[in-house]
This record gives structure tokens, C-alpha cells and sequence, in this order.
């Protein structure tokens, strides 16, 4: 007898809103998401900028936060200086010359500037290459915004401000939550810096 697929649609949905409401419940990661994103804001009225990296879907979500900074997330505004770890060119010389731990600290080391932000997004938080960026940052003077799906991770740990959202059996509960932290946090940036996107707030 073949499995009902529309059984399993309805299971992964049911898993994913459990995972979602756990977030909702933990008034620490809403606070933290809440100062990240103020963190952002701040970095960019004073001139700074938000490097963001991670490693497979997390680099497609690092790359996916920068773009709609630097684009457009939900109605016309200006961009933001923000900036994804993911030219392939200096990935395949530095991995080459340096070794993969290498290529996202070698980033950083080459365009952060104090006052800047590093977005590091690690759905395990032990990822080696997340953590070596994570510590050129702060050797430049930068914040991190540790993003992970594990508490008291070494990333969470060399981060300024932790977003651990929760962990299910898989990462792919983890990065889904993921997403919803990063439009959040471009949501809260557009309030703070274009308030005139948002005519419900006071």
C-alpha cells in the first residue's frame, strides 16, 4: 500500500508551524532579533555595512538577505550596504591557496571596517569557516549576529547577539525559521531607517 503523500504534506506543515510557535514563545530570541535588527540600522546610519556568510543553504540565505537589502524587500526604498560572502572566484582562490576554513575570514579581513556587521549563519553553529570570520570580525572592530539552530553553539558563543531558533531532527526546520529571522530583521531595518514604508507605526 503506498504511502498517502498528502498525509505527509500535512505532517511536514504541522512539524514546521510546532517549530514556528516554539520561536514565537521564546521572548529572549525575540528580543535578541529585536536588538539585531536595531544593530543593523545603527551600523548603516553611521556609514557601515552587513557582510552576511554561511555554508550551502545557509550562503543561499546569507546571499538572499543581502540581495533584498541592497534591492528591494517589500516596497521602493534605498539600498542598504550590505554584501553576501559568496563570489565563487575568491571561494575557489582562497580554498585553493588557504583552505575552505579560510575564505569567508579572508573576506572579512579584506572589506570589514569597524563599526561594520557580520551576519554569520551556521544552522549548527560548529561550522569552522563560519567561525574563523566570526573571529577576523571582532579583531576588526565589527558586531556578529551569530544565526543557528543550536544553544550554547561556539558561534552563538563569539556572537554579540545569538538568534537560536529551534532545532528539530533535521536543519531544514532550522533554516526555514532562518529565513523568517532574516526577513524580519530587513523588516525591522526598513522601520527604523524608511519609516515611511510602515504607516502603522507610531
Amino acid at each position: 500500500m503506498k504511502e498517502d503523500l498528502t498525509e505527509v504534506v500535512a505532517r511536514d506543515l504541522s512539524d514546521a508551524a510546532s517549530a514556528l510557535e516554539a520561536l514565537r514563545n521564546r521572548p529572549e530570541m525575540l528580543a535578541a532579533i529585536a536588538s539585531a535588527g536595531r544593530l543593523l540600522a545603527e551600523s548603516m546610519d553611521k556609514g557601515g555595512k552587513v557582510m552576511s556568510c554561511g555554508n550551502g543553504g545557509s550562503l543561499c540565505d546569507a546571499m538572499h538577505f543581502a540581495e533584498e537589502m541592497t534591492g528591494r524587500y517589500r516596497n521602493d526604498r534605498r539600498p542598504y550596504a550590505a554584501v553576501s560572502m559568496g563570489d565563487a572566484s575568491h571561494m575557489s582562490c582562497v580554498g585553493n591557496d588557504y583552505g575552505y576554513e579560510q575564505v569567508f575570514a579572508r573576506y572579512v579581513e579584506g572589506l570589514g571596517r569597524p563599526g561594520d556587521v557580520l551576519l554569520a549563519i551556521s544552522t549548527s553553529g560548529t561550522s569552522r569557516n563560519i567561525l574563523l570570520a566570526a573571529q577576523a570580525a571582532r579583531a576588526k572592530g565589527m558586531k556578529v549576529i551569530g544565526l543557528t539552530g543550536r544553544e550554547n553553539s561556539p558561534l552563538a558563543q563569539a556572537s554579540d547577539i545569538a538568534i537560536v531558533t529551534p532545532a528539530g531532527k533535521y536543519a531544514d526546520r532550522v533554516q526555514e525559521l532562518h529565513i523568517k529571522v532574516i526577513h524580519i530583521l530587513i523588516e525591522i531595518t526598513e522601520r527604523l531607517r524608511d519609516p515611511q514604508n510602515y504607516p502603522d507605526a507610531e
